[in-house]
């Protein structure tokens, strides 16, 4: 496995979250502890640079009281830096805190302790900024493509003459494959097409952030895979950071840069972090023949099943990857793939909900 001891956030003393933003104003490394010896030398001498932390949590917690005075704590000391530009899942057991991370960092939930980040700035509320991505594409039934996209963009580009938001409303619906659906109601579309309605939207807005809740789990199996297939193509050419929760190993590899493992709740936490090693852009048949494949998704259903859990029901039918996969993490420097990538002709879509201020 190719990790870097979680490329988490050094843990460092802080007493209110007051003191997040003092803290993350000064450089630091990968890794825990002090970063300098008692001579004042770099014990590395390769620090963290603002795109290395364009998203970064630190020491997050979330807790719930109880009825009875206790604390129900869902997720605890999270730590995490995500690059400008990378793309990053998180997996673990239902009820581990994946979606309540993800819930974090749009600003939905409020953090009990600990600070949120998003290009250099603390996140304390809803914004947007960020493109949040769910199951469903949240469609107002009464509008039609056209307009559920324009509704987002005329809130956050007031600026923008009202034929140049069209026009990029128009852009990014046929970018996705509706230039002959743009009057069209939800209703009059398929599950497919309102999932292309709600990524058009998303990047109609232009957010600094997309972070996508399970984004493919209400599709059916073909339409997951080729969903996936035109979102790494389209991620590829916008490198937009993106933070994505889902149970799905083989989405986790195919899509991701890193996948985050969280540890069972209550009070779950990073686990390990897998550095998917692939190169940009994808295909997925090539993916899945590579050597080093089987050993990568060995690992993550390896984690999973340590957890004291079943594997869910996908990774039984898909079948455990063989033993003789299982590799030591010296071995698992995968050669480049073929970087040809099989082209769609349209780009299908996730479901968006953007947040307003």
């Amino acid at each position: 496995m190719v990790r870097t001891k979680h490329d988490a956030v050094p843990y460092l003393p802080v007493k209110e979250r007051s003191s997040v933003r003092e803290r993350l104003a000064k450089p630091f490394e990968y890794g825990a502890g002090n970063s300098h010896d008692e001579n004042g030398s770099d014990r590395n001498p390769h620090p963290m640079t603002a795109n290395d932390r364009y998203l970064e949590l630190w020491r997050v917690s979330k807790s719930y009281p109880k009825r009875d005075g206790g604390e129900a704590v869902i997720v605890t000391d999270f730590n995490l830096a995500v690059k400008q530009g990378e793309f990053v899942s998180l997996i673990g057991h239902s009820g581990c805190g994946k979606s309540t991370v993800l819930s974090m960092v749009a600003g939905l939930t409020e953090l009990s302790t600990g600070g949120i980040m998003l290009a250099g700035r603390e996140i304390d509320g809803a914004g947007p900024d960020r493109g949040v991505v769910f199951q469903s594409p949240s469609l107002l039934p009464w509008r039609s493509a056209f307009d559920n996209v324009m509704l987002g963009v005329e809130q956050v580009r007031p600026e923008l003459t009202r034929q140049h938001r069209a026009d990029i409303v128009v852009h990014y619906l046929e970018l996705v494959g509706l230039g002959d659906a743009l009057k069209k109601r939800p209703a009059e579309l398929s599950a497919g097409m309102r999932q292309r309605v709600g990524l058009a939207r998303a990047f109609a807005l232009n957010p600094k952030m997309l972070l996508l809740d399970e984004p493919f789990g209400m599709l059916d199996s073909l339409t997951r895979f080729e969903l996936q297939q035109v979102l790494i193509d389209l991620w590829s050419a916008d490198q937009k950071t993106a933070l994505m929760v889902t149970h799905d190993v083989d989405e986790a590899l195919f899509l991701s840069d890193r996948v985050v493992m969280m540890t069972n709740g209550p009070s779950a936490t990073v686990g390990d972090i897998l550095t998917v090693p692939f190169p940009h852009p994808r295909n997925r048949a090539a993916m899945m023949e590579h050597p080093d494949y089987d050993a990568l998704r060995g690992d993550l259903v390896g984690f999973l099943e340590r957890q004291g859990h079943k594997p869910d029901d996908q990774y039984d039918a898909a079948g455990s990857p063989p033993a003789s996969s299982a590799k030591t993490s010296s071995e698992r420097v995968a050669s480049p793939l073929p970087t040809a990538v099989s082209k769609s002709a349209s780009i299908p879509s996730l479901a968006v909900a953007a947040l307003m201020p």
